[in-house]
């Protein structure tokens, strides 16, 4: 496959990535074309749709002499149950391919070429991007749909508490396109689904920002440190 361009996030790293596309629609991030596939007449008509597929490449290092495993532990289901991986959307897949639905906010072109600018995506920043397709209501969107395992349990957010001077200091550091995205990021829990350790500071990369934050599980609140 050929990369056709690559997705400029705030996430330097996989920590802090919403686990879906469109569950934080305040995350921007901009998908920039590469010749010859950021010719303004490839993206032509584009500008119509409100929304987008991303087919992209998940970063995953090839595990050395690793056999091909039928099954994988969604964090859906806290890491522990075992599914079937075509019945996942895990990384460790026979291809390392990703599909996101994002919703697209602008179509740019001049003489540089192509960008997008999309809205709710869920990847790392530089990722390599091999197509994109239009999202078509009439077929795409499926009202009788079920969502099997991932329904089994509630999508929980958290509350979000930022002391008044931190929440300054993020605000003048990051704008408030990215504050607001910042916060969506974090009342979704970005902590491992295996991962809630009682009283530990864990440190989120955003858009050039270090974020320290802890969890009370208890009373469901994620606490701004810095």
């Amino acid at each position: 496959m050929e990369t056709i361009g690559y997705i400029h996030t705030a996430f330097p790293e996989k920590f802090g990535i919403p686990r879906q596309s469109g569950l934080v629609d305040d995350l921007r991030a901009r998908v920039v074309l590469v010749p010859p596939y950021a010719d303004p007449n490839a993206v032509r008509g584009l500008e119509g749709f409100s929304h987008v597929w991303l087919i992209w490449g998940f970063d995953v290092p090839p595990r050395e002499g690793a056999a091909f495993s039928p099954t994988v532990r969604p964090p859906r289901l806290g890491g522990e149950e075992r599914v079937g991986v075509f019945a996942s959307r895990s990384p460790f897949r026979p291809n390392a391919l990703g599909l996101s639905c994002v919703r697209l906010v602008a179509v740019e072109t001049g003489d540089a070429g192509a960008e997008l600018v999309v809205a709710g995506a869920d990847l790392r920043d530089g990722t390599a991007i091999f197509d994109i397709k239009p999202y078509v209501p009439l077929t795409d969107c499926r009202a009788d749909a079920v969502g099997g395992f991932t329904e089994e349990r509630e999508w929980v957010r958290l509350q979000v508490d930022v002391p008044l001077e931190v929440a300054a200091d993020l605000r003048e550091r990051l704008g408030e396109q990215d504050y607001a995205g910042l916060m969506g990021v974090l009342a979704e829990d970005p902590r491992p689904a295996y991962q809630h350790d009682v009283g530990r500071v864990y440190g989120l990369s955003f858009a050039g920002v270090e974020v320290r934050f802890t969890v009370d599980d208890t009373a469901g609140v994620l606490h701004v440190l810095a």
